[in-house]
């Protein structure tokens, strides 16, 4: 692993493993240096090719990477799945495979149990976080761990484990007022996540806390990771992580776990 890769602390039972990747390591040139991992923002596709081979070395496993769509589907992975199939989020029990999700500023979240019987991961910009109906991206990914026998609150049952990595921060994420709109219409205590911008109409949301509310409202309340300080946040770290919102023009950033 890069040294410059982040390696989450949390408590991963052993044979779980997790890394999100920085823009540090890889082969593309400005403004995608260097370690770009998307395929679908202009940049060279040897590069990206070469990037992806040395990401799989890196893990010792085989990343499926997603055609992300800012919803809430969920896909079961394979050993052969396609790369570009069409999901959100995705989950597997399978030795070898790593769930694999890419961002530029919207937050990747990963789960497993703490008997590591399943590895899942999450792609949750905010359209996909609020979903619809109050059933968005979080709730898709995890409805098939009740399949798994967890429920993340029976007592005596193996606990469901999150964490969260980098993202927009609370002090960078400007949206308007449908945003704030589409999250107190399912819980009205979403409002503590926003506080106003300096633009009129405008409000900073905290991307962290609206997942750590949705999480809880599932049963899971061991998360780890972003905490909405300023270390995670994409935009205000120009250096270590890529973010569409503050380049236009932007790399991409990988969240990955696997079952080794």
């Amino acid at each position: 692993m890069h040294p410059d890769w982040l390696i989450p602390q949390w408590p991963a039972p052993t044979g779980v493993r997790a890394v999100c990747t920085s823009r540090a390591g890889g082969h593309s040139a400005p403004p995608y240096d260097s370690l770009n991992l998307g395929d679908h923002v202009g940049d060279d596709t040897l590069a990206v090719g070469a990037n992806r081979a040395l990401l799989a070395q890196a893990l010792g496993a085989h990343p499926v990477f997603l055609q992300q769509v800012h919803g809430a589907g969920v896909v079961e992975l394979g050993p052969h799945t396609p790369h570009g199939t069409v999901a959100d989020a995705c989950y597997t029990r399978e030795r070898g495979v790593a769930c694999t999700i890419m961002v530029a500023d919207c937050l990747p979240l990963l789960f497993t149990d703490t008997r590591g019987s399943f590895v899942a991961a999450a792609h949750a910009g905010w359209r996909g976080l609020a979903g619809q109906g109050g059933v968005g991206v979080l709730e898709a990914v995890c409805k098939p761990f009740s399949a798994f026998g967890l429920s993340g609150q029976a007592q005596g049952a193996p606990e469901i484990i999150a964490w969260l990595g980098p993202c927009i921060g609370p002090q960078a994420f400007e949206v308007g007022p449908e945003v704030k709109a589409a999250f107190e219409g399912h819980d009205p205590q979403a409002a503590a996540c926003f506080r106003p911008a300096a633009a009129p109409g405008k409000w900073l949301a905290d991307l962290p806390a609206l997942a750590r509310q949705r999480l809880a409202a599932l049963g899971i309340r061991r998360v780890y990771g972003n905490d909405g300080s300023a270390t995670w946040c994409t935009v205000s770290n120009p250096s270590r992580f890529f973010s569409h919102r503050r380049d236009g023009v932007s790399g991409r950033l990988a969240a990955c776990i696997w079952r080794a």
